[in-house]
């Protein structure tokens, strides 16, 4: 009785036993992990900093002359040429002007023609010349009739009449000598006073044929025209603060962006080729796309801002198709070092927690490790860390979440998505 009791006990304990381990949950199984091995390497270092571009060279289109806008010849936002009309003026004002001026300027010609043939002073000349025949005259009778009447071969008076005619004669063309150089300066007095009216009434011609030439605004500069602020039948003043509209060229298209002073001094001493303009950069647009054509840094200011402490970079962009406009917002990356040995980890594996950054790695026990860590620049989709790893070391990648210190965990390499 005793021994049948023991044994129902006994296969009572062993059912229980069975029951409890049957309820008792199965040990978890480590969690995958994927890991990379941290190995020296050299590599580029790049900064990204803000950027605006900005067309350098924009025109603002005004008029040079007073007038109402009879057309407009040009679609807002399209591409115009150098010498294009843009602007129509009203023509008509202009036009009388110009006749008027060139009226103005026959006439003096026709004035200077006259002065340039001056009739007095060819009539004085023949007065001189047939005074001065009458002189020749005169002195050949009286050399004729002194020695006759030295010798008493003609009468004493008729000698005096020939001595007196000859003082007249000459006094005459003395006079019409005079005559002569008085009418000779009169008329180069003339001459050069008609030919500088002549030569002003030319300028007043060029000016007339300037102001008809402005009426008609053209483009200066060839680019992407604005908009027109001034409707037809608007007046265009040439003082006006107001451009009639703008012209702004995109190819090349211009941008600027500021480092930090310290920033600077450090590029200065490692001497980049970024200053001399020998420094590719990259342009990002605002939705993270890269600009498929690269830049170069073309000029560097003269000062740094002593606000900001910051110096402006400006750099040249070819833009054949006009992709990029002024003013957009957007980064340039460009080379700042070069760093020889880096090890570099994958960004997703840095956890940032507060002011600590950390990492997971996988120990050579399979299990997983907590690691503090400084992280310095950024590589592509990587970090260089400065501190706390060590080549060889394996960074867990992918599934941080799933695991915590000192948890086993099943290690997989992790191979990187080519972009």
């Amino acid at each position: 009785m005793a021994l049948a009791a023991a044994a129902a006990a006994a296969l009572l304990t062993v059912g229980c036993s069975a029951s409890e381990a049957q309820r008792r949950p199965a040990a978890p199984a480590a969690p995958t992990v994927l890991v990379t091995e941290v190995r020296p390497v050299d590599v580029p270092v790049f900064r990204d900093i803000a950027a605006q571009t900005y067309a350098r060279d924009m025109v603002e289109v005004r008029g040079r002359v007073t007038g109402y806008i009879d057309k407009w010849l040009f679609e807002p936002g399209s591409q115009v040429k150098a010498g294009q009309v843009l602007y129509q003026l009203d023509l008509r004002p202009y036009e009388a002007a110009l006749s008027q001026a060139r009226g103005n300027l026959s006439q003096s010609e026709a004035d200077l023609d006259f002065a340039k043939n001056q009739v007095a002073l060819a009539q004085a000349k023949a007065n001189l010349a047939s005074a001065e025949a009458n002189l020749t005259k005169a002195r050949q009778d009286y050399e004729r009739l002194k020695p006759l009447a030295e010798a008493d071969a003609a009468s004493r008076q008729d000698l005096d009449a020939a001595t007196a005619a000859l003082n007249a004669q000459e006094a005459n063309v003395a006079a019409l000598k005079a005559n002569v150089e008085q009418t000779m300066l009169s008329t180069r007095t003339q001459i050069a006073a008609m030919e500088g009216k002549v030569e002003s009434l030319k300028a007043a011609v060029r000016n007339a044929e300037l102001n008809v030439e402005y009426a008609t605004i053209r483009a200066p500069i060839s680019g992407r025209v604005g908009d027109s602020l001034v409707p037809v039948g608007g007046l265009v003043n040439p003082s006006s603060q107001q451009p009639l509209t703008t012209i702004v060229p995109l190819d090349p298209i211009w941008v600027r962006f500021k480092v930090d002073e310290a920033e600077y001094l450090s590029w200065a001493k490692r001497g980049r080729k970024m200053f001399s303009g020998g420094q590719p950069v990259t342009l990002i647009l605002a939705d993270g796309s890269e600009f498929p054509a690269k830049g170069k840094v073309e000029n560097t200011l003269n000062q740094v801002d002593p606000n900001t402490g910051t110096l402006e970079l400006q750099a040249r962009f070819p833009n054949p198709n006009h992709t990029v406009l002024p003013g957009q917002f957007g980064r340039v990356r460009l080379q700042i070092d070069e760093r020889k040995g880096a090890l570099v980890v994958p960004q997703r594996a840095v956890q940032q927690l507060q002011n600590m950054q950390t990492v997971y790695t996988v120990g050579p026990d399979g299990k997983a490790q907590i690691r503090p860590v400084v992280a310095g620049d950024r590589v592509g989709d990587g970090w260089i860390i400065e501190q706390g790893l060590k080549a060889g070391d394996r960074v867990v990648v992918e599934g941080q979440l799933k695991i915590r210190p000192g948890m086993p965990v099943n290690a997989r390499p992790y191979v990187a998505v080519e972009k």
